[in-house]
């Protein structure tokens, strides 16, 4: 199974190489015609050609990947990308020319290729930019922001500004560590600025941070190597300033990413898979508006029946906490007593999880209709508004009460890592409620490591079985 989770992750990363591998071939096509229109060649569209274009599409699916020119970077300059192509299209020149040589296709000549390569290169890397630009903005408006720590020198002062002042990276600096005084000084009253001995560790820990990103690598390599294994443990990416790979003394993956036009290397704890992610979330929002719309009868059915059988609002509204600590308000159909949460207290005695989380099998506070609801997981139908809004997933972790997360150990944070879903492994696991707390974890994080599109299709369908075997509580 996580050979095959780990297959499909790497196959997601072809989504947006698929739009280049369509557009390419409309291209092929331009480029034949122009050949046979303006010069002397003339090319049958037979069946030599209908596999040449087969040829292609395979040629430049593994281009895309070894080259990964399908990635839309966050902070890369133009002529980065640019070069990027350029060194994409010389090797895709090189193997097509190659072919042609050693197969001597008659029916496909250099000057087609060429024609088509030039175009290609162009076409291409217009439509990249035009993305590149238009989530530029999107950032820029306060959008897709990641809370970043920077460990900075006065060397680095030049870099810790771009970062500070490039609204469109997406970066927000929510601390500087440096023992600078000049850098300190010019960013007081902005950011907060702590010397170089101070616990980092902490910061990471209890403040909602995505990125610890060294700008200064003077650090004591041990140190260095430790913190960025406390990172991993919390799912926490770190970005190294040094396009090479550091020897670890764990086994970590990484990319080389650019600020501007200065290299990274990124270790990222979780699947590096930006853009499967645009998939599931592009799928999730599209799933959550059509549910609602085919559910919006029922909906209306279930919130008068509870409306009329107790007292109390029918959406029952709560704070969780989400994505590395932000905290948000999740949806429920209410299922409870109106003064649930005041029982409560009087029921902790009776608490049949061996964690934080509070469950009873027979809970005297849950209504007729919220048994009934709870047992289809129906109650949990509301959160498609928060699957809208951004601060859920259809398929992740269940978000956790901030009372929980306070107790948490230090491996249980990582489960913060990705945002929280109305459905994930422990909700179709047989016998859920008697699964233990550390089980449970433990399974959400095993989720997070190995998160695929595959594995959110099977447990997407998974959860409906669950359902209407109405085992809830």
């Amino acid at each position: 199974m996580k050979n095959a989770l780990k297959n499909n992750h790497q196959l997601a990363k072809f989504f947006f190489g698929i739009i280049d591998v369509s557009t390419t071939v409309i291209i092929l096509f331009l480029s034949i015609i122009i050949t046979n229109r303006f010069t002397l060649y003339t090319i049958s569209f037979n069946y030599e050609l209908y596999t040449i274009m087969v040829i292609v599409s395979l040629t430049w699916i593994i281009l895309l990947k070894a080259t990964h020119v399908a990635r839309i970077p966050r902070a890369r300059s133009y002529s980065v990308i640019l070069i990027d192509f350029i060194r994409f299209s010389f090797i895709a020149s090189f193997i097509l020319l190659s072919a042609d040589w050693l197969i001597k296709i008659d029916n496909f000549p250099p000057v087609t290729i060429t024609i088509f390569i030039l175009l290609n290169t162009m076409i291409l890397y217009s439509i990249r930019i035009f993305t590149f630009k238009f989530l530029k903005m999107y950032r820029a408006n306060g959008h897709n922001l990641r809370n970043v720590i920077i460990i900075a020198s006065e060397s680095s002062e030049h870099l810790v500004e771009k970062i500070y002042n490039q609204k469109e990276w997406g970066f927000r600096i929510i601390s500087i560590i440096t023992d600078s005084e000049r850098l300190r000084d010019k960013y007081i009253g902005k950011i907060r600025t702590y010397p170089s001995g101070v616990n980092i560790k902490s910061f990471i820990q209890y403040d909602i941070i995505d990125e610890v990103i060294f700008v200064d690598l003077s650090m004591n390599e041990q140190k260095l190597y430790e913190l960025i294994g406390f990172c991993n443990e919390l799912g926490v990416t770190v970005r190294l300033r040094s396009k090479k790979k550091h020897i670890m003394p764990f086994s970590l993956k990484g990319n080389t990413h650019y600020f501007g036009k200065v290299p990274f290397y990124s270790v990222i704890a979780n699947p590096n898979n930006h853009i499967g992610y645009i998939v599931k979330h592009l799928t999730e929002i599209s799933i959550a508006f059509l549910a609602l719309f085919i559910l919006s009868p029922f909906l209306l059915l279930v919130s008068f029946l509870i409306a009329v059988t107790s007292n109390g609002p029918v959406i029952f509204k709560q704070e969780r906490v989400g994505l590395r600590g932000r905290k948000f308000y999740i949806y429920k159909f209410r299922t409870m007593v109106q003064n649930a949460e005041e029982i409560k207290e009087e029921l902790e005695t009776l608490n049949e999880s061996d964690g934080p989380a509070f469950k009873m099998k027979r809970d005297p506070r849950i209504t007729k209709i919220g048994r009934i609801l709870r047992k289809t997981s129906f109650d949990e139908i509301p959160q498609l508004f928060n699957v809208i809004n951004g601060e859920m997933s259809i398929i992740g972790p269940r978000p956790p009460l901030p009372r929980e997360v306070e107790q948490y150990e230090r491996w249980q944070l990582k489960r913060l890592s990705v945002k929280p879903g109305i459905t994930c492994t422990w909700q179709i696991v047989p016998n859920r409620n008697d699964v233990k707390f550390d089980n449970w974890m433990k399974m959400d994080i095993q989720y997070i490591e190995n998160w695929s599109l595959r594995g959110d299709a099977e447990l997407f369908f998974k959860t409906f079985r669950t359902m209407l075997a109405a085992k809830s509580y």
